[in-house]
């Protein structure tokens, strides 16, 4: 008998991975708990391979990875598939929305990522389903299958995966101009160690934006600052203008949301600059190549442009 993928169980492992729990993929997919948890044992038989990880949260394996990198991709074909069978009506004629699944992190989100693809998202009928995380971590929901495509630091491609430079996102150590002075020494400079006594703003354990700054410019290293961690964009440049600490900001936000008076480089002439690159698996759909074309064009328009090494 030849293997086949049924699409209940394969529905139900998508669910599943998506949710990181059973429970939550059954109230999902309007099952009962039972037949979820059937449909993945059933599947994962049929393949002779175990899928998921079971625990605390339910996790992919390296199997179950490749088995969702195929199901997402097949699903995305058969749209392009059905979208072209019955030609592209307007938003009007009632064509069915498709979700794409990417994965970005949390600067760009709340910078450049919307503006630049919300045309696209309109005039192709998508809608988003974000993973936000760390520009270094963002990959691994690529790699685990999860999304579609990712903006991430991480420049080398993995297998069976397209890499597009986008440009680099520079940031700057600022802090509240009131607390800066508290800084600064006789001379007018400001002194990095007074600083370093008073706390850092940091989004969250996975941000190591301010110790590569005091690496890269003090080399300093494994310094002891207390820290507030902060794991919400507009709450961390509110706690930062409220003069609760120093931290690390994009200088596109300098230019837009945060004014002079409420944060300002403590020192101008030194940044941090993080290129970024979209990956995407090699087959992708029409709409996650129309999704690339809209991140690229963003990414010209708002990010500085970088040379990346090969």
């Amino acid at each position: 008998m030849a293997l086949h993928l049924d699409p209940k169980q394969t529905d139900a492992l998508l669910a599943v991975a998506e949710h990181g729990s059973f429970s939550k993929a059954a109230a999902a997919l309007r099952l009962t708990l039972a037949a979820v948890s059937l449909r993945v044992a059933a599947l994962e038989a049929a393949l002779g391979q175990r899928l998921l990880v079971r625990g605390k949260r339910i996790t992919p394996t390296p199997s179950g990875q490749q088995v969702l990198v195929h199901v997402r991709a097949a699903r995305a074909l058969e749209a392009d598939f059905l979208a072209t069978l019955h030609g592209t009506p307007d938003v009007a004629g009632g064509r069915a929305m498709q979700t794409l699944r990417v994965a970005v992190n949390a600067d760009s989100l709340a910078t450049w990522f919307l503006p630049g693809v919300r045309d696209a998202l309109k005039r192709h009928r998508l809608l988003l389903d974000l993973v936000v995380d760390d520009q270094d971590y963002t990959l691994e929901a690529l790699k685990q299958g999860e999304v579609v495509g990712c903006v991430t630091s991480v420049q080398a491609a993995m297998p069976g995966c397209v890499t597009v430079p986008l440009g680099t996102m520079r940031y700057q150590c600022v802090a509240a101009p009131a607390l800066i002075d508290r800084w600064r020494l006789a001379s007018g400079h400001v002194s990095v160690h007074r600083m370093l006594r008073s706390p850092a703003v940091v989004f969250n354990r996975k941000d190591g934006l301010q110790d590569l700054f005091l690496k890269t410019h003090f080399q300093i290293t494994h310094a002891p600052y207390p820290r507030h961690f902060v794991p919400a964009v507009d709450a961390f440049e509110c706690a930062i203008a409220e003069g609760l600490g120093w931290g690390m900001v994009p200088e596109v936000s300098l230019n837009t949301r945060l004014t002079p008076e409420a944060c300002a480089p403590i020192f101008p002439a030194m940044w941090v600059d993080v290129p970024l690159v979209w990956h995407h698996w090699l087959k992708a759909s029409n709409t996650t190549q129309q999704l690339t074309k809209a991140i690229q064009r963003a990414a010209a328009d708002r990010l500085q442009r970088h040379l990346f090494v090969s």
